[in-house]
């Protein structure tokens, strides 16, 4: 209670102190899951979330273009997830927010050894900029991909090593750099992804047999094929 009367009236103080309070009153097993998950389980879980976005997106039948549209989409998902990282330092330097165990006493730390600045989190970061790049591929996964994301902000804050408005500002950043970038990481890499797709060996990246096999029976719908010559007279 000491750490609540040192906050005062900062909502943001006090958000932790309630939140990272229940580290406190858990069982030491459930910190250390806690601790695991919110450090590198949860970012794992989300890598193979793509991947299974990415299994189902390439044995979808659909035509070269649209395979690879969705495939690039997907590969974008975690280049942004980078990217966003990357614009985060030099916030972090900007700003020079210390870790909030630093400035406020009283509060269960479950990782120790964090000496870098605190805004924004980059695990919110990351979480948060790949769900949205999975939400544009595919709804159910990337709402799947949020919740993992929040959860992942609330693991911060458990443990001891973010604000509230850390995950806050790791959120907005890492949706932020994967949706307004996402126009121009479309433009250059759904060329890439249809080379691959014609690529013989390589193609099954983008679709699998079945997409394919679907192509070469007539099952997937193409462009209308244009109308002879005659037909052309007719219709003038």
């Amino acid at each position: 209670m000491a750490g609540l009367a040192e906050s005062g009236s900062n909502p943001d103080v006090d958000l932790l102190y309630d939140i990272n309070g229940l580290a406190k009153q858990a069982p030491h097993w459930l910190d250390r899951v806690v601790e695991f998950v919110g450090e590198y389980g949860l970012l794992l879980v989300m890598a193979l979330l793509i991947v299974w976005c990415w299994w189902g997106v390439r044995r979808r039948p659909g035509g070269a273009e649209e395979a690879a549209s969705s495939v690039a989409a997907l590969v974008w998902a975690p280049l942004a997830a980078g990217i966003a990282v990357l614009v985060n330092v030099p916030i972090r330097g900007f700003v020079e927010r210390p870790r909030p165990f630093r400035d406020h006493q009283g509060l269960e730390v479950l990782v120790s050894g964090k000496t870098d600045y605190s805004f924004v989190s980059d695990h919110a970061t990351l979480t948060m900029a790949m769900a949205v790049g999975l939400f544009v591929v595919n709804r159910k996964f990337g709402l799947v991909g949020i919740g993992i994301a929040l959860l992942e902000g609330f693991c911060r804050v458990f443990m001891g090593v973010h604000y509230p408005t850390d995950v806050v500002g790791g959120f907005a950043l890492g949706t932020a750099v994967t949706l307004l970038l996402s126009p121009i990481a479309s433009m250059l890499l759904t060329p890439v992804l249809k080379a691959v797709d014609r690529s013989p060996r390589a193609g099954w990246l983008v679709r699998g047999r079945a997409a394919r096999a679907g192509e070469r029976d007539g099952t997937v719908a193409g462009p209308l094929p244009e109308p002879a010559a005659e037909e052309r007279d007719l219709a003038a």
